[in-house]
């Protein structure tokens, strides 16, 4: 996180650095299009990442389903159908944090009692 007035793109070489501290196996990250800036390239190649960014195709209009896009925007819709997840309640940030945390936690437990079962019943 960063603060609001630095683009995405502008503060991807901070995160990325912490990031890499706190998970030093990944070799690969994944970004859409804004994040093919000169700061973020250089930021993958000074920590030995590889950077994937995944784009439109030229001339594609409307919706278009790319690659990789939707993981985040499906993960924060698993989050979403937490109670205490769909709004901000807590106070501090490391509740918040404890509550993804559970809550995938459920989640990857309810993929590994149920493999063949598609959703998820509400918590």
């Amino acid at each position: 996180m960063h603060a609001a007035d630095i683009q995405d793109a502008d503060g991807a070489g901070d995160l990325l650095r912490r990031l890499k501290r706190l998970y030093p196996w990944l070799k690969v990250v994944f970004a859409d299009s804004a994040y093919g800036r000169l700061a973020a390239l250089l930021a993958c190649f000074l920590l030995g990442l590889t950077l994937v960014v995944i784009r439109r195709l030229a001339g594609t209009k409307g919706f278009v389903l790319l690659p990789r896009r939707w993981v985040v925007e499906r993960t924060l819709g698993w989050l979403g159908r937490w109670r205490r997840l769909a709004r901000e309640y807590e106070e501090l940030p490391e509740v918040s944090e404890t509550m993804v945390k559970l809550a995938m936690i459920r989640l990857m437990l309810h993929r590994l009692a149920h493999p063949n079962r598609k959703r998820l019943p509400a918590p």
